[in-house]
């Protein structure tokens, strides 16, 4: 049986004895993250393994299951694809699309910043994904070049929703995010809505350009003092900016939301109709259409060139079996 894109589906039956593990391409507090091969057809995916153990201890049972949930939901170009879950006793897994063209944060950093046409590239097509996220009320509260990937055709593929929550009217007050990318609101302890991705959208674009982040302790990354500068700091654009640029980061970076760009009567559609996105094509756009200003330069469907390659855990035999209330992860079943 095809997908939606005419690729053969995963057997709901798979387990990870169905994958050869190609190599170790990312890690994080309770998980690794590697590059598979299905044995059956040959098709490269990212598998992303979950201690069950670290879950329960570091209490992300919720986040790791709204993950799961929201990517379920979603059907977006812009996000990467959950194609399957499965579990045993030990880990749980998520397989995963593999963008090749590696993190926007690599590019970013290769090139020191990027120019005004690639930026408005960028940024147009995460505000198309923004908007559909937040039309199905979902916040994705992460935003930051480390969670976007590139493609093979060098577009747009947003990962880790590990922080993504579906917000009701009366919105969340949970802290969380990274540090420079957090809204005023998320650290004055406020309610606050999906409008704190716009704040980060800003932060993001002003990245870009300039080559860091507008709010960032230089000394020793003191969180308190960068949640400091972000409540009572003005931003302070490098020469030579363009106008137009820096006043679209300016009305991102309201920090009265009410007065924020994205949050206005119109909308999204008040973003695309900003004049530093003149001469953007929305509906080619969204079609994956326009031509990206950056094309990887891989040598197949298994080149991970573009990650940091990390040598693979040895398998521990006598690893400790976890005990969790029987059910605790069926979302994964």
């Amino acid at each position: 049986m095809a997908d939606a894109e005419g690729v053969e589906a995963i057997d709901p039956t798979s387990t990870i004895k169905d994958f050869d593990i190609l190599q170790q391409v990312g890690s994080g507090t309770f998980c690794v993250v590697n590059l598979c091969r299905k044995k059956d057809s040959g098709r490269v995916f990212v598998v992303k393994q979950l201690s069950k153990k670290k879950i329960v201890y570091l209490k992300q049972v919720v986040h790791v299951t709204q993950e799961v949930e929201i990517l379920r939901q979603v059907d977006n170009p812009f996000i990467v694809r959950l194609f399957h879950t499965m579990q045993d006793e030990t880990n749980l897994y998520m397989v995963l699309e593999f963008a090749c063209g590696g993190e926007l944060f690599t590019h970013m950093r290769d090139q020191g910043n990027l120019n005004e046409g690639d930026t408005r590239f960028f940024i147009g097509e995460i505000a198309l994904l923004l908007q559909y996220l937040h039309d199905l009320s979902i916040a994705y509260r992460d935003l930051k070049p480390e969670n976007i990937l590139i493609d093979r055709q060098g577009h747009v593929k947003l990962t880790d929703f590990g922080f993504a929550k579906i917000l009701g009217p009366e919105g969340t007050t949970t802290m969380c995010g990274t540090p420079e990318y957090l809204a005023p609101e998320i650290i004055r302890g406020e309610v606050y809505d999906r409008n704190v991705d716009w704040w980060a959208l800003g932060i993001l674009m002003y990245e870009m350009l300039a080559g860091f982040p507008p709010f960032y302790d230089e000394e020793n990354d003191n969180p308190v003092a960068i949640y400091t500068k972000i409540l009572n700091g003005q931003v302070k654009f490098p020469s030579g900016m363009e106008l137009y640029a820096k006043d679209l980061i300016k009305r991102f970076l309201m920090r009265d939301v009410s007065q924020r760009l994205g949050n206005l009567e119109g909308g999204a559609e008040d973003v695309k109709r900003h004049r530093f996105f003149r001469g953007t094509d929305w509906v080619k756009l969204a079609a994956k259409e326009v031509a990206p200003p950056i094309i990887p330069r891989v040598n197949g469907p298994t080149d991970s060139s573009y990650f940091e390659i990390e040598e693979l855990e040895p398998e521990n035999s006598q690893v400790e079996k976890t005990t969790v209330a029987e059910g605790l992860f069926t979302v994964f079943n």
